[in-house]
């Protein structure tokens, strides 16, 4: 990492498991320091992804880089629930998730990671993809309140002068509004 140009930053943890809620992810090139963070910390990370993803022969690398495959009929449906599940039954676990759900422009984070670290009474990792200044890894830590605005207002103060890749697809640190449906599990 550093012979790129790469700062790999670890808060330390306040607990052995937390969610890593990992932007702004605006590129698919956010994928390689994030994986090059990983192993340079030796952190326990793992991510969730539909099960489809994990057919061979992407599902011999998904699994190596830390994917858990999730079939949401199993699940009931509830990709929340599935991720608690998860959380809830290992020892030592990073969960990463890149809350904006997409890698282009929008209006706002979707909010499934806070309620799964919430409802798994986990810490919230603010993890940071920082193009401008080329660090990654994670910068803080918010432990959910249940005051969804009131912790989004402390994550987006963590990210203020974070940078992506592709600036212009960065999302506010911001939950869904009530009027888009949310905010809500997912």
């Amino acid at each position: 990492m550093r012979l790129a140009g790469w700062t790999p930053v670890l808060e330390p943890p306040p607990s052995l498991k937390f969610v890593g809620a990992a932007a702004p992810h605006t590129h698919n090139l956010d994928f390689w320091p994030g994986i090059f963070w990983t192993w340079a910390t030796r952190a326990p990370v793992h991510f969730v992804a539909k099960r489809e993803l994990f057919t061979f022969p992407l599902g011999v690398f998904m699994r190596a880089v830390g994917g858990i495959a999730l079939d949401r009929r199993r699940a009931g449906g509830n990709f929340v629930d599935a991720v608690v599940e998860i959380i809830e039954r290992e020892k030592e676990l990073v969960m990463v998730v890149a809350p904006e759900g997409t890698r282009s422009a929008g209006q706002y984070w979707k909010t499934g990671f806070y309620y799964m670290a919430l409802e798994a009474r986990v810490p919230i990792g603010i993890t940071a993809l920082d193009w401008k200044r080329r660090r990654v890894g994670v910068i803080g830590y918010v432990t959910p309140t249940g005051d969804i605005e009131a912790d989004f207002a402390v994550i987006r103060e963590m990210l203020r002068d974070v940078r992506g890749h592709t600036p212009a697809n960065e999302i506010p640190a911001v939950p869904r509004p009530a009027e888009a449906g949310g905010p809500s599990r997912s």
